[in-house]
């Protein structure tokens, strides 16, 4: 998305000159480069059709010093988590980084390779295990993978691995800790068009690559944006210490629900000695709510989970490695990196709750709240992926929930209909442009940026409004630690200069849609029912699903689509689909009722009537503008 920047103020330059940083601790860099075998060069892969789906040859603009367009301490992670390439772990371990925002682990047994959350895309993945057998050999088959959660780009590319032929002949075992089907979809399908849509500002997945534009999103550079699929899981992993063999190599399971993932785990490789940490301890602070939307996180649950991977594996490992960042080498500093990691969320945790029961609001803890010395001077725990003050805002959410208790903010106006009484309490959309200005020479962009989020909702046309709030959002990118704020205020001001460019990608493929089970279909379905409109229908609809002898009853009253077994009394409508065609059912929610696979009998009005109720969901509704 080509947008003419402008340049940083002299108030964001000076500012990044004051920050002090430990710019003397350069082992990041050297942990970073350590176990290095091979680049891809050049790094742009591409799916079947020729479309780029990767390009991490975008970001060779990364190091060296930092330009005032962007915050000198998210430069350095931007420029760390670029690079790219095939490194040994230990021997026996490897990782693909730099092929899509998390990485790909390959551990290798007796005679085959278990793979460890394969990236977004079938075409990163396969693009990542081709470089792994070019210099570590071709003959290894792939016997299993092994999803350490429920977040897309730890399963999404399994495609590129594996196939459903090989999972369904018993060659590849998958597994995955207990709940993972059911949160994948929960995410991924039932509000994904949302958190899509606003995935495209948290990744700035549609910024140009530079200095004024997006320069990485923390926890990695970017999503990769191919083909999107799943495999379900053939081994629930269910309780800590549970253990299994395969190919020869033990794995040690810890269970860690409702952390960074509301299904995850760690594993431990005694052979190896090596750790995995899955996305609970990287080179940031992660999110406890994330800006494209998610349920909010235990940060307590979080903290205790680290603790118990410190006392049960710290003492027999050497390496400590993750599906983002780089690896930790070393008893003495694996230990005081999970501690602080530990440290770090717990503290969010304990003295949000100290502050709330002090009275202070979410907003107000965000602005008071400072981490000790200790957690300030590591690297590791600088929030360029999460941050405090939303982290603080999220804890407050999940305590107290979004209401702060002053009844001036019980029922507040929409922002459309907020907007206008503030313009003309202040003296009307030309005097806001004004004030905002000079707030904006003063270097106090919050308060611009509030003053012309009035005045464009107010009148989202006037141009002076529209200009000054882009400028002020680039402003607020271009000072930004956090890379996902970044993008967030770039995005925004992108689409106030260029207009609504939509969302980059879809979670929610064919392939993905293909491994719900009915009872999700139908979720899915209800999800997409316009309430006001079908308040009046009362329809009955049989589905039996005749390879597997399943039988449903969908019933629509009152707006609620429900389904429950088939009951004896017959319905208006019956519709029978093989299970292994089950798209099918997908194809006629979308009203194509011509393809072969689907048979429907009975008063076909009444599977016409809840059809026609069904919504399409909005993958570009408006963000920075009504």
């Amino acid at each position: 998305m080509p947008v003419d920047h402008k340049p940083p103020t002299a108030v964001i330059a000076s500012a990044h000159g004051k920050h002090s940083l430990p710019w003397d601790d350069t082992t990041d860099f050297d942990d970073a480069d350590r176990g290095f075998i091979a680049a891809l060069s050049p790094c742009v892969i591409k799916a079947a059709d020729g479309r780029v789906v990767w390009d991490n040859d975008a970001y060779a603009f990364l190091g060296g010093p930092p330009p005032t367009s962007v915050h000198p301490s998210l430069w350095r992670q931007s420029t760390l988590a670029a690079k790219q390439g095939l490194y040994e772990v230990v021997p026996g371990i490897y990782q693909v980084r730099g092929f899509d925002i998390s990485n790909i682990s390959f551990v290798e047994g007796d005679t085959g390779l278990i793979v460890i959350d394969p990236l977004i895309s079938t075409e990163v993945a396969a693009a990542a295990l081709e470089l792994y057998r070019a210099h570590r050999g071709g003959d290894r088959p792939v016997v299993a993978v092994i999803y350490t959660h429920s977040h897309v780009d730890h399963f999404g590319g399994v495609l590129g691995v594996t196939t459903q032929a090989d999972v369904d002949a018993g060659k590849v075992a998958v597994l995955a800790p207990e709940g993972f089907s059911a949160h994948a979809v929960q995410e991924n399908v039932y509000a994904g068009p949302a958190m899509t849509r606003r995935a495209t500002y948290m990744y700035g997945t549609m910024l140009d690559r530079g200095p004024q534009g997006q320069v990485g999103c923390g926890l990695g550079q970017a999503p990769s944006t191919g083909e999107v699929g799943v495999i379900n899981p053939t081994v629930n992993i269910r309780t800590t210490g549970q253990t299994h063999r395969i190919d020869g190599v033990e794995i040690e399971f810890q269970m860690a629900p409702g952390t960074e993932a509301p299904a995850e785990m760690h594993f431990y490789f005694p052979k190896y000695r090596a750790l995995c940490m899955a996305e609970n301890a990287t080179h940031n602070l992660h999110n406890l709510l994330t800006l494209r939307g998610a349920l909010v996180r235990d940060p307590h649950a979080w903290s205790g989970y680290l603790t118990e991977a410190i006392d049960t594996f710290a003492d027999r490992t050497d390496v400590v490695f993750a599906s983002h960042h780089w690896p930790t080498w070393g008893h003495q500093r694996i230990v005081e990196f999970l501690s602080l990691q530990r440290d770090l969320y717990a503290y969010l945790h304990d003295q949000t709750l100290r502050l709330l029961n002090q009275g202070y609001t979410g907003v107000e803890i965000a602005e008071i709240f400072q981490l000790p010395p200790a957690l300030e001077r590591a690297w590791h725990t600088h929030g360029y992926y999460g941050s405090v003050s939303h982290n603080v805002k999220a804890i407050y959410q999940r305590y107290m929930g979004w209401f702060d208790g002053n009844p001036a903010r019980l029922w507040p106006h929409p922002p459309e209909a907020l907007g206008p009484r503030y313009v003309d309490a202040i003296g009307g959309i030309d005097r806001v442009v004004q004030l905002a200005q000079q707030a904006f020479d003063s270097g106090d962009f919050r308060w611009a940026a509030t003053l012309l989020d009035h005045a464009v909702f107010t009148d989202s046309d006037h141009g002076g409004a529209r200009a000054l709030y882009a400028d002020t959002l680039e402003q607020l990118g271009y000072g930004a630690e956090n890379a996902t704020w970044r993008n967030f205020f770039m995005s925004g001001a992108a689409e106030l200069r260029v207009g609504n460019v939509g969302t980059a990608t879809q979670t929610t493929s064919l392939t993905l849609l293909s491994q719900l089970t009915p009872e999700q279909i139908f979720d899915g379905l209800a999800i997409r029912v316009n309430g006001p409109r079908s308040w009046e229908l009362d329809i009955a609809i049989d589905v039996t699903f005749r390879d597997v002898d399943a039988n449903y009853r969908l019933t629509l009253r009152n707006g609620v689509l429900v389904h429950r077994e088939r009951p004896a009394d017959p319905a208006t409508a019956t519709v029978t689909v093989r299970l292994d065609t089950k798209s099918r059912l997908l194809g006629v929610a979308a009203g194509d009722f011509s393809s072969a696979g689907l048979e429907v009998s009975g008063d076909q009005t009444a599977l016409r009537s809840l059809l026609g109720v069904l919504e399409e969901p909005d993958p570009g509704f408006n963000i920075v503008t009504p």
